[in-house]
């Protein structure tokens, strides 16, 4: 398969990805959004990699990987937080948090 089809599929992707984060306003399908965007830069700069023949793009997506696994622990914690005080996901209550 042609490097050049992963690339349209990660700029498809992204472009899925960030139509969901600038239409919804859940901030669960806000964060599987931002996810999906994360995943689409990582398939680009695994694509990249190979087409130059090294390892330098798998190392940013290995790293790019842990820093989303790390965003989606804290973003979840904020997203319970949100839920359990206003009983709503909405992105739009986030700002009624504010002491």
């Amino acid at each position: 398969m042609n490097p050049v089809n992963y690339l349209y599929l990660a700029a498809l992707l992204f472009t899925i990805g960030a139509a969901g984060v600038l239409i919804r306003r859940n901030a669960i399908v806000l964060f599987m959004c931002v996810e999906l965007m994360l995943n689409a830069c990582n398939l680009a700069f695994v694509t990249f990699s190979r087409m130059h023949g090294n390892l330098d793009g798998q190392i940013i997506a290995f790293f790019t990987m842990v820093v989303a696994a790390a965003e989606v622990v804290v973003g979840l914690a904020i997203i319970v937080s949100l839920f359990r005080t206003r009983h709503s996901a909405s992105v739009d209550d986030a700002s009624l948090m504010k002491l």
